[in-house]
């Protein structure tokens, strides 16, 4: 259990004193963070939620690259930058999580994150020089593990490679969907069923073509993807506070670029003008859009599948999705597609989430936007979420689909869809009241056209052929 914090001084060793601008704190002794961190967590309990994990994973590789640099230019002390950079690959592999404790939500375009590594990097590296926690001479949060940087070129800088880090993963799982999807179509070429328009019959079709249309929408999502990663390669990473570098030598700005690439193995390009990425934030509602328009292809595809599935007895019921659980509390043998609501409330998730990220980026004022948080929070759980949701839906959604031929068979038998074949050769008028009367006698088209006089029965079996209306002509000819 967290300890309380204390604005008096105190002898307790269960406490150490630090002092910032606005005067000493007690902080708990065994705690890596300290006093920024520590106002925010009482300034900030807004959401409950930590700061995403990639997100503290990408600040401290960011941290590592400008140690590296600084030492290497000889602006801090090369055995602190080297156990700044030892502390930065204890957080970049996951250590020491419990101390990153400042919500997600919190004013001040992401300090209070940025000063909560800063500090638990310092303590870390303090001890692996064998100095105590707080022993600030030994390694300062921002005089040593902050040298030539600010919260506002190293936490967009990190936002951009904990998005990548996550882009990349989902861009396969899309790639993994869209080969599902066009197994899938492969696998019902020959199956024939009703097509639907305003959920009303339309025209017959095969429904390996509906999942082949699946997959080209997938596909558009994936290449839309694979592209957003170019959006986010460029950094202003020595652009300190407004973007015109002040505080950071030429040597600094050039070279950290280069160590960030070099530790990180991306593509990362030093920006042209720094203040751009310092004061806009446009790239992420970007590729939030894309994360958006994916969102909308995977509630399109998840409500489909629950349409056609509906039933069994008493809905359409031409598709079985694989039962993975219990559908209810008191009705016996009910199952539910839970896998096809999973996705659809994922893509619901991304799709709010695009909203709050748009009204961020543009809330901001002049030379910053101080809604980071904001955007970083929803973006990286908009990418968490689809990255989580679609191996699932695929593995226990789309590769156990059955299509249940006799029911797709029953229903095309009874509809009067194939009277749009006749258009052609008879008129719209004709093809119409042949269809009137077929639905209302509850003939076949075929039986109607023949009986009435209108076509032979040779002429009316070429022309209906269910196999020749689901290709592009003129069945007949």
């Amino acid at each position: 259990m967290r300890q309380p914090f204390s604005n008096e001084p105190d002898s307790d060793p269960k406490y150490r004193m630090e002092t910032d601008a606005l005067g000493p704190k007690a902080i708990p002794a065994e705690v890596y963070y300290g006093i920024h961190t520590a106002r925010a967590i009482e300034n900030f309990p807004v959401s409950g939620r930590p700061v995403h994990p990639r997100l503290i994973e990408a600040i401290a590789v960011v941290k590592k690259a400008a140690a590296r640099v600084n030492g290497r230019l000889g602006l801090i002390p090369a055995d602190v930058a080297s156990a700044i950079e030892w502390a930065c690959d204890k957080i970049a592999g996951g250590a020491l999580a419990d101390q990153f404790v400042v919500d997600a939500l919190q004013g001040g375009a992401g300090t209070s994150t940025h000063m909560n590594v800063n500090e638990v990097v310092a303590n870390l590296a303090i001890e692996r020089l064998g100095g105590t926690k707080g022993d600030y001479h030994l390694v300062h949060p921002l005089d040593h593990v902050n040298r030539c940087q600010s919260t506002n070129d190293v936490y967009p800088t990190a936002l951009r490679i904990a998005a990548i880090r996550l882009l990349r993963p989902l861009s396969d799982a899309y790639a993994s969907l869209q080969e599902a999807l066009q197994e899938k179509e492969r696998e019902f070429a020959d199956v024939l069923k009703l097509g639907r328009t305003q959920l009303m019959d339309a025209l017959p079709m095969m429904a390996g073509q509906g999942f082949g249309a699946y997959a080209k929408a997938v596909a558009r999502d994936r290449w839309r993807l694979y592209k957003a990663e170019e959006r986010l390669r460029e950094i202003h990473l020595g652009g300190t506070a407004i973007g015109t570098g002040l505080d950071a030598p030429r040597a600094y700005i050039f070279q950290v670029t280069d160590t960030l690439q070099e530790l990180t193995g991306l593509g990362l390009a030093r920006s042209e003008f720094p203040m751009d990425g310092t004061q806009n934030m446009d790239v992420f509602v970007e590729v939030s859009g894309l994360l958006k328009a994916a969102a909308v292809t995977l509630f399109k595809i998840a409500g489909d599948l629950r349409l056609l599935a509906s039933g069994p007895a008493g809905g359409i019921g031409e598709y079985t999705l694989p039962a993975v659980q219990a559908g209810s509390s008191i009705m016996p043998g009910k199952v539910n597609p839970v896998m096809a609501e999973m996705a659809g409330q994922a893509a619901m998730r991304v799709i709010a989430n695009d909203a709050a990220i748009t009204w961020a980026a543009a809330g901001g004022q002049l030379e910053l936007n101080a809604y980071g948080p904001l955007i970083a929070d929803s973006l990286l759980e908009s990418l968490e979420i689809l990255g989580r949701a679609m191996p699932l839906f695929e593995q226990r959604c789309i590769r156990g689909i059955a299509v249940n031929e006799g029911v797709c068979r029953e229903h095309l038998r009874r509809s009067t869809v194939l009277a749009t074949a006749l258009v052609p050769h008879l008129g719209y008028e004709a093809a119409a009241e042949i269809a009137g009367i077929a639905r209302r006698e509850g003939l076949s088209v075929e039986q109607v056209a023949v009986s009435g006089g209108w076509l032979t029965a040779e002429r009316a079996a070429d022309i209906l052929n269910p196999l020749q209306v689901t290709k592009p002509g003129i069945p007949g000819e």
